[in-house]
């Protein structure tokens, strides 16, 4: 799960789908320039948090996986909001990603997407290097909320990486319980 505790109140989370960028050779993942300013928190210790933008306008919180000096990270793809959904919809507003019907948007697609979990949580490219394994931070990933079995995920090719040469553009580094209805793609069979 992920967790937020600050002024605007408690938000939880439940991760339902993500996607895995692993080393310097996988052609999809910002380690392949090797370490930069953007991407140094990779080559850091686990459970930290590495969050960027893209296209301007998005920003993605990744995790940090790896030992020191292997870089790779999860990007967590889309939660399902549990508590503070209120809070939730309120930090959507505030991060510009709420259209006219936020009040009415199902609670279960207030995080469906990279770019909408951090909206739903105010995270942004500022909250890089938060240790999200230290139960005192503000922003931590938990224990689950209940245990997901193997055969409710299924795998499929990341998306958005069609830039990255194969096999790294098909490989089924995205994992996803299988029919969730917070998750942000469509869920393909392994």
């Amino acid at each position: 799960m992920l967790v937020r505790a600050d002024d605007a109140g408690r938000r939880t989370g439940r991760i339902v789908e993500v996607e895995a960028y692993i080393g310097a050779t996988d052609r999809a993942s910002h380690a392949r320039f090797g370490p930069t300013a953007r991407n140094r928190v990779m080559y850091g210790p686990p459970g930290i948090a590495y969050v960027y933008r893209v296209y301007g306008m998005y920003d993605l919180l990744n995790v940090v996986t790896e030992p020191a000096d292997r870089p790779a990270a999860v990007l967590i793809r889309a939660l399902e909001p549990l508590d503070g959904i209120e809070a939730m919809r309120a930090a959507r507003i505030a991060h510009g990603r709420a259209g006219a019907g936020i009040g009415r948007l199902p609670a279960h697609r207030l995080a469906s997407g990279p770019g909408l979990v951090t909206a739903a949580f105010g995270l942004d490219r500022f909250d890089t290097g938060t240790d999200l394994c230290d139960p005192a931070s503000t922003v931590r990933i938990a224990g689950p909320a209940r245990s997901v079995t193997d055969d409710e995920i299924l795998a499929s090719p990341r998306i958005g990486v069609d830039y990255a040469a194969e096999p790294w553009r098909s490989i089924p580094w995205r994992f996803v319980i299988a029919g969730h209805p917070s998750a942000s793609g469509p869920s393909r069979l392994r």
